[in-house]
């Protein structure tokens, strides 16, 4: 394909033929080699070790939704990364956070970029909230057999819906199959810890400012119990990514912003090691 197009100067047919409006599609039937659940893996004795990225978290709020995730990349019990990036957007109004095998799950999420931006410039429109929903999910089931040999991805996905106006969360298991989560979710190895901080703190009137100090939060109890996950590295200026998606659209915040919030927590935790706590009734 690369040759003729060399010696022609003109793209191949497959570039010029209509067909799905699914860049997975596209790949499938002219370079299926090129997927990852579609290359082979030489044969090993037990599980590959590789990077694995943990943990993201998400909370909605009454704008849109907030998606944040720790920088700490583990392969066994050695920290493989301090600072890798774990939460990225998917398009305007949408963002993806991965766990699991490191360098797949990015690959992963070029894809499915690709696959939203493939979509738009064919059909002219975007999909719907569900329907990139639907297409993660798809993503995911093909790469089933690499998540047996022990190479999972498990994304939190999470987006603003134009149409019902409000964000939502989407979560996911090895299997591609997806839930959608109300309020707050939460993905990788310090999960249960971050989602415990959530359940205490989450009310349904948060603000935008009061739901990214909640994320931090949560990723600060995950790390505080989960050696897989990295709280905020003063030392190293290492503050978790937090992204924020509204009407507006998706947002970054920056680093200022994110360890601004950070060291106040860290100020606070200082009184309280354990966090604050739910009010009493």
């Amino acid at each position: 394909m690369e040759a003729n197009t060399r010696s022609t100067g003109r793209l191949p047919a497959a570039f010029l033929t209509p067909g799905s409006s699914s860049f997975m599609d596209f790949l499938s039937e002219h370079q299926p080699e090129i997927l990852p659940g579609n290359r082979q893996l030489p044969a090993t004795q037990g599980v590959i070790e590789a990077p694995h990225g943990t943990t993201i978290v998400a909370v909605t709020f009454p704008g849109g939704v907030v998606l944040a995730g720790d920088r700490r990349a583990t392969m066994g019990n050695v920290i493989a990364q301090r600072d890798i990036e774990k939460v990225f957007p998917a398009d305007e109004y949408s963002a993806v956070g991965i766990a699991g095998t490191a360098g797949l799950a990015v690959e992963m999420v070029k894809l499915f970029q690709l696959e939203l931006e493939h979509f738009e410039k064919v059909e002219g429109a975007t999909l719907s909230l569900e329907g990139k929903a639907n297409r993660l999910s798809t993503m995911i089931r093909s790469n089933l057999a690499m998540a047996m040999q022990g190479l999972a991805v498990v994304p939190l996905f999470a987006g603003y819906d134009v149409d019902r106006e409000k964000g939502r969360i989407f979560s996911y298991d090895v299997t591609g199959g997806r839930s959608e989560e109300h309020g707050f979710a939460a993905t990788g190895s310090g999960s249960v810890f971050a989602r415990g901080a959530m359940k205490k703190l989450y009310r349904g009137d948060l603000t935008e400012e009061q739901a990214t100090t909640l994320v931090i939060q949560a990723l600060y109890d995950a790390a505080d119990d989960d050696s897989a996950t990295g709280g905020p590295d003063v030392a190293r200026r290492i503050y978790p990514i937090v992204t924020v998606i509204s009407d507006e659209g998706f947002r970054r915040l920056t680093d200022d912003e994110s360890s601004e919030i950070a060291r106040s927590i860290l100020e606070r935790r200082l009184e309280q090691p354990d966090g604050p706590r739910a009010s009493l009734l």
